[in-house]
Parts: C-alpha cells; structure tokens; sequence
C-alpha cells in the first residue's frame, strides 16, 4: 500500500493495529479482484486469516470498513493532489496525473470513495471530512490553473471541469474498456506513455481555454 495512504487512528496496542490493517488490506484485496459487493465480514476475516469475530473489534459492520477504505483513500488522494500543487509550472497536468495515477495504484480505494451507497460520508464523519480535504486540495489545484483570484462560483466551475475529466479517464482506466482496446491495437506499445499523452492534450486544453475565458 502506497506510503500517502495515512492510517486511521491507531488501536491501543501493536498486535490491534496489526490486525486492523489486516483487515483492511483484506478487504481491499477483495474489492480490487472482485469489486465492493462482495465483501462481508466474514469473507475479509477469511481472507485475512482472522476468526470471524475478529473484524468486529475494530469495524461495527462492513459499512464500517468502507467508511474507513473511504477515509483512508480521500487522505491518501489529498496528498496526491497536495503534492501535485508543490510545483505550479503544469499545475493542470500534474493535478491530472496525480487523480488518474492514485485511481490506479488504489483501485479498491476508487471503488468505495465515489459510492455514495456505500462511502459512508454520510453517515462516517472522519469519511465526509477526508472528502472534503481532498476537494480542497482540488481547489488549490484548480487555482494554480486558472492563475488568478476568481469568484467562488468561477472557481468551482472550473473545479468540476478538472474532476470530470480526471475522473471519467480514471474510471476508462480502471473499470472501463479503455486498457483492453489499447492492448488490440498494434501501435500502442506503453499504455502509461499513451496515458501520459492523453493527459497532456487535455492539461493543455484546459489551460488554454482558462487563459483565454479569465483575461478577455
């Protein structure tokens, strides 16, 4: 698991936080080969090699490990996105690249964040503020694009544009038909390069197009 994921709070001893981390990595793995549906409590302690009992300790129920996959892969996304902002020179590719690369490299994750069955920002508060720290960072992101101080209606247009094409590409990659269709075709060798490529049309698009709205 990628080191921009940050644990939720730990338990009060070691060998607690051990097997919560068990069983959250279990039920990652479940979702990442067969998707969230079909986790259960008693398919992640088998799969973590816990008694049956043992995911209860730390999770109420399975909406409860969501909740935390949930927590988890916003903080995670957050950073990603944070970090992309460090440097301003491409701020729309790096923040492009940042959501589609963490969508890929935590594919469990993507699945649960962006549910709204079973994310539990509605009912997990540590979950809804993770959000909401991962859409802020968003917001720098799209601030550094847009190069100037807009209203706050501009602002989250402009934000919305970013994460529905960050988003739609991360879904093509990771769920949809997008990878296979690359891999029948002959001139495609390196599916991330052509990713890269992609990316890098629309990163400049995107600039070009806040460049000419904001200064005319």
């Amino acid at each position: 698991m990628s080191s921009t994921l940050k644990r939720m709070a730990p338990a009060p001893s070691s060998a607690a936080v051990d097997v919560r981390r068990t069983v959250l990595d279990a039920a990652l793995a479940i979702i990442d080969v067969q998707g969230p549906d079909a986790v259960s409590m008693r398919e992640v302690a088998r799969q973590a090699g816990v008694s049956h009992q043992a995911p209860y300790h730390y999770f109420r129920d399975r909406a409860g490990i969501f909740a935390a996959i949930s927590e988890e892969g916003f903080l995670g996304l957050s950073e990603a996105l944070h970090n992309a902002g460090v440097s301003t020179a491409h701020p729309a590719r790096d923040g492009l690249r940042a959501y589609v690369s963490f969508a890929m490299t935590h594919r469990g994750h993507f699945r649960v964040m962006f549910r709204n069955d079973i994310c539990g920002i509605a009912t997990h508060e540590p979950a809804l503020l993770a959000a909401d720290q991962a859409f802020n960072a968003l917001l720098t992101v799209v601030g550094d694009v847009v190069e100037s101080t807009q209203s706050e209606h501009n602002t989250l247009v402009w934000a919305t544009t970013l994460w529905s094409i960050a988003h739609g590409l991360a879904t093509l990659v990771i769920d949809g038909p997008l990878v296979p269709r690359l891999a029948k075709h002959p001139g495609i060798n390196d599916v991330d390069a052509y990713l890269d490529t992609v990316i890098d049309h629309f990163a400049e698009m995107v600039t070009r197009q806040a460049k000419e709205l904001f200064t005319s």
